[in-house]
């Protein structure tokens, strides 16, 4: 039984909450319990029940079972607006603004009706000076770095002066630099008696930041800890019920190029896009190179043109194998030995409302035998599908599911099995462990080892400077639509890198 009553009550109980979609129990009897000033960890692998949970706190969803008591007294969550007159806020892991219009009116959509601009801009600015959150309400968001943006979504929380503030993966789209100021931001709210409860599956984060975790596993609370007398390779096993192997090695044998960029210049291909502005790059086989960056700094027009989603502006900027490819489309590129895989998993390298085998149809079709002729042969895209759910630990509610049935990071192992279970001689991987859990990270990264170790040539574009430097040989950075030459991974600081991905001294533009 949670603790309920008295006079030192907790700010906020999670007693026995149980959820139910369906067959699926996706919060089983969870007790959770909530302090002031406190930076709480919830951790656990995709699907776990985090989501689920805090959706519930934020009044988005109703619970089947259980209670939630605040300040001791029990209470029903009908909306989030209900749930912020409580004192609960919310920051979501993506961001929720209107890129044309302005800081204080992308606030203002979120206050109660009758706040005045004049007002919010003072109030903006005096949050700002008070928690390090440095904003211009006049600022257009489109104007700003993904940074910027994340205050913007913390001011608009903090505004409603929250005495509990949920934080969904704060970090994942932020510098080194901007991390450590975020921190310094989160610790200041603690200090002054916020409860702040902070998911995220960067683990070494969990262990410097937070007083107290709570780990879930299928559902349950597993373990409660104090998170900064353990490892994160601790908190990770007990996260996923049995300990998570260190990544292989592997030789370090670079072959012949078999990706080029060749003075890539691009405009945006939309309204506030970003210019490609002389991009030139070798990768070779045999060699994982990282592309590091903010997040909006011209990653997806780059891949767009990689891919060939969108043509090159001269045919002969983008090769592969030698063979001079700008102005072909996405089918003719992977019958050349290459593969794609984007950023965004579900409505981009899957569609949610087909089958798990007909996605295996959507990229396979032009460089396996699954559509002879036009013809889909369903057996062997079931046999290709099952193959990639066996060797990629996939867990699915069936093999036949839709795509859309799985959790985030079962879709991601799936997708990147797709790709990777050709043999591709050049892949181009979009962020590949974003927002997937510790197991399913080791799993896809040693992937892309052992593939750049049989010979392809791996270009991996990642905001996340974990894995970056836990599996590259060479990095470049992306900054404005500019690539910097790249460095070898061993003999470049991860702190040089952050500065680089702001623009900052040290940036070595390539030829």
């Amino acid at each position: 039984m949670a603790e309920v009553e008295g006079a030192d009550a907790p700010l906020c109980v999670l007693d026995g909450i149980v959820k139910r979609f369906g067959d699926l129990t996706a919060n089983d009897h969870v007790s959770l319990t909530l302090r002031t000033g406190e930076i709480h960890a919830l951790l656990g692998e995709n699907g776990a029940g985090k989501s689920t949970l805090v959706k519930i706190l934020d009044g988005l969803l109703a619970p089947d079972d259980g209670r939630i008591l605040w300040q001791g007294r029990p209470v029903t969550l009908a909306n989030p607006e209900e749930a912020a007159s409580l004192g609960i806020g919310m920051v979501f892991q993506h961001f929720s603004l209107f890129d044309n219009l302005t800081v204080a009116e992308n606030i203002a959509v979120a206050m109660p009706a009758g706040v005045r601009l004049r007002v919010l801009n003072k109030r903006i600015q005096e949050l700002g000076d008070r928690y390090g959150l440095a904003l211009d309400p006049k600022r257009e968001v489109w104007t700003l770095s993904a940074g910027e943006r994340q205050r913007i979504e913390i001011v608009r929380a903090l505004l409603r002066e929250p005495k509990l503030l949920i934080l969904d993966e704060p970090t994942s789209v932020l510098t080194p630099q901007e991390a450590d100021n975020l921190f310094t931001t989160l610790e200041e709210l603690a200090r002054q008696g916020c409860a702040l409860l902070y998911i995220s599956h960067k683990l070494e984060e969990v262990t410097r930041l937070c007083d107290r975790a709570t780990i879930l596993r299928g559902g349950r609370v597993v373990a409660t800890c104090n998170p900064r007398e353990e490892t994160p390779q601790k908190l990770a096993s007990l996260m996923v019920g049995s300990a998570i192997p260190p990544l292989r090695d592997r030789d370090h044998r670079p072959a012949d190029v078999r990706l080029s960029l060749r003075g890539l210049s691009a405009p945006p291909a939309e309204l506030h896009g970003i210019a490609l502005r002389n991009v030139s790059l070798d990768i070779r086989g045999g060699e994982i190179l990282g592309l590091a960056g903010v997040a909006g700094n011209g990653q997806s027009e780059l891949f767009e043109i990689l891919s060939g989603e969108r043509a090159a502006p001269d045919r002969g900027m983008v090769l592969i194998d030698g063979e001079a490819c700008g102005d072909a489309g996405i089918d003719a590129r992977r019958r050349q030995g290459a593969a794609f895989l984007p950023e965004e998993r579900n409505g981009h390298a899957a569609v949610g409302a087909l089958s798990l085998p007909d996605n295996v149809v959507l990229s396979r079709h032009a460089t396996s035998d699954i559509a002879p002729s036009g013809v889909i042969a369903f057996d062997k895209a079931r046999a290709l599908s099952d193959a990639i759910i066996t060797k990629f630990d996939v867990r699915t509610p069936s093999p036949l599911a839709d795509a859309g049935k799985l959790s985030g990071g079962n879709l991601q192992k799936f997708v990147v099995g797709r790709e990777i279970i050709g043999n591709p001689r050049v892949l181009v991987i979009d962020n590949p462990t974003w927002g997937v859990d510790a197991g399913a990270a080791v799993l896809i990264r040693q992937a892309l080892i052992d593939l750049a170790a049989a010979g392809t040539a791996v270009l991996m574009i990642s905001q996340d400077l974990d894995e970056i430097f836990a599996i590259a040989d060479r990095i470049a950075v992306i900054h404005h639509g500019t690539v910097t030459a790249p460095v070898d991974a061993r003999s470049v600081a991860r702190e040089d890198v952050g500065l680089m991905m702001t623009g900052g001294q040290g940036v070595s533009h390539a030829a």
